[in-house]
């Protein structure tokens, strides 16, 4: 590559200032070729990146077996690990696929005398990164003799959104992932000055511009990740604190509502560490006047979504403030810090509700006090809650649990309800 003379370089140029390098066709014999690029991706030692041919080949033609990505929870319960094995075809159930096992000692889940855990598969999505017939499969994991181990919430939550009563309410939810995304080195927030912060709050919610959206390439990537392995992933935005995303995931129904938010978390995983970003589900990744991170969870369910639903929804808002304990210390690790009462939450010691008010623990929204039906939205849940926990939860207080007369009545005092 020649520098025109009047180039200020005093010396050759680096190859790591010119990465991607853009070279311009000259070849003899092609007509066209003086409007053409090619875009060569230099490694740090300068040599053309080969992998990518390999990495994007299409295997389809030449074999029949494909690459399942067998993906599970690990030790500390928000952790994500997978593995890769060779199927001889293509399948299209759970159940067509094997269990496997993996070394809990290594993943904090077993001892080293008796480590081995096994993985049911449970759910398959479409594999974005290999394409083809390829698949990632969500798993649960279990001892050798076929119990849960403790870190396996979605066995419980099965049998919670297989209860006939549960069945018969076909409840749906939508949940709303919110994220931060980190500087690798640093730790601090993408597009935040090293040491330093960026002005207040306020330009960056659903903005657009260099100074005020900070990422918006690994979120559209994920957005498209995800439709493509058929999550039900129905929109995101920027956040209020810069540096900061949310996606949407539903309605799905029952268990699906978990399966779809792990899947897209592992997704998001594994955009992240190709962009050389660190993802973050602190619920609060920056202490002062900045926005936490939640995982605000919208559900209904059948009678609440016909007509004269609003009742059903006053009665469900006095079961859940019965239980306002119990969800808290469900609802995600270091929420404590997030739920202060400010930057549109609720404290986390005080159970409220409202309608279209975002600084309550349960917010319903205008058009179902309108329309007399329709759904609740649970503000509580961290961001780095677990799916399996929040959705089965609610299922379960709304549906299944039976306070007193007494304790309703007390209830519907206390948090100003008549029903």
């Amino acid at each position: 590559m020649r520098l025109p003379k009047t180039s200020t370089f005093g010396g050759p140029v680096a190859m790591k200032m010119w990465s991607p390098l853009v070279l311009k066709q000259n070849r003899k014999g092609s007509a066209k070729s003086s409007g053409k690029f090619r875009v060569l991706a230099l490694s740090e030692n300068s040599t053309v990146n080969r992998l990518e041919k390999l990495l994007n080949m299409d295997i389809t033609p030449y074999t029949d077996k494909i690459i399942a990505e067998y993906i599970w929870i690990g030790g500390s319960g928000i952790d994500m690990r997978s593995k890769s094995r060779t199927l001889s075809k293509p399948v299209e159930h759970p159940s067509e696929l094997p269990k496997w096992n993996y070394d809990g000692s290594s993943t904090g889940q077993a001892p080293g005398d008796d480590s081995e855990v096994i993985i049911y598969p449970q759910a398959i999505f479409k594999d974005p990164f290999r394409g083809g017939n390829n698949i990632l499969v969500i798993c649960d994991a279990y001892t050798p003799a076929g119990e849960p181990i403790p870190t396996n919430k979605r066995a419980r939550a099965a049998e919670i959104f297989s209860n006939k009563k549960v069945v018969d309410e076909v409840p749906w939810f939508g949940i709303e992932q919110e994220y931060t995304l980190l500087q690798q080195n640093v730790k601090w927030p993408l597009g935040w000055p090293v040491g330093g912060y960026p002005g207040p709050q306020g330009p960056y919610y659903c903005g657009a511009g260099a100074d005020k959206s900070f990422g918006r390439d690994i979120s559209d990537a994920h957005y498209k990740a995800c439709l493509y392995a058929g999550i039900n992933i129905s929109g995101t935005n920027g956040e209020v604190m810069p540096g900061q995303w949310e996606y949407q995931v539903g309605p799905s129904v029952g268990i699906e509502a978990g399966d779809h938010i792990w899947c897209s978390r592992y997704i998001l995983e594994r955009i992240t560490e190709q962009a050389g970003v660190v993802l973050s589900l602190d619920p609060k990744p920056i202490e002062g006047d900045w926005n936490g991170a939640g995982c605000h969870t919208n559900y209904s369910t059948k009678s609440m979504r016909e007509e004269g639903g609003f009742e059903v929804i006053k009665k469900a808002i006095l079961n859940l403030s019965l239980r306002h304990k119990e969800h808290i210390s469900a609802y995600g690790e270091g929420n404590e810090r997030r739920l202060t009462g400010k930057h549109e939450t609720a404290s986390i010691n005080t159970f409220s509700w409202g309608v279209a008010n975002r600084g309550c623990s349960i917010r319903v929204g205008r058009d179902t006090e309108k329309n007399g039906k329709g759904y609740l939205e649970d503000r509580r849940p961290a961001s780095n809650m677990d799916p399996y926990v929040v959705t089965s939860l609610l299922a379960e207080t709304t549906i299944l649990y039976e306070p007193t007369l007494e304790a309703e009545a007390l209830a519907a005092q206390k948090v100003s309800l008549k029903v």
